[in-house]
């Protein structure tokens, strides 16, 4: 199996995360969206579907593709620590923005 990092290490897979992060879509729109060949859209979404960051369900004869929250279990947990880099300058920030007023 591969991971979840080699998976979003891949530039066209983060590219259609972003896309899905506003809600599901349809393959189609995906594709035009994208700028990549219906194959290859189909080829990175079974990859990102494989490592259960996206699910897929059936509109008619549509294949609608959302956001699968469990996949990113992962790379939370492997962000968690770094949280604190960025949580202490947005402290810094809002006391500032505070003392500005």
């Amino acid at each position: 199996m591969t991971s979840v990092f080699d998976v979003v290490a891949e530039p066209a897979r983060r590219a259609i995360l972003d896309l899905l992060i506003d809600g599901p879509h349809p393959v189609g729109e995906l594709v035009r969206a994208s700028g990549l060949s219906q194959p290859n859209t189909s080829r990175h979404l079974r990859v990102l579907r494989e490592a259960g960051l996206v699910s897929r369900s059936a509109d008619g004869q549509r294949r609608v593709y959302e956001l699968h929250a469990r996949g990113f279990t992962e790379l939370e947990r492997w962000l968690a620590p770094y949280r604190r880099l960025w949580q202490g300058s947005l402290d810094a920030l809002e006391r500032h923005l505070e003392e500005m007023e």
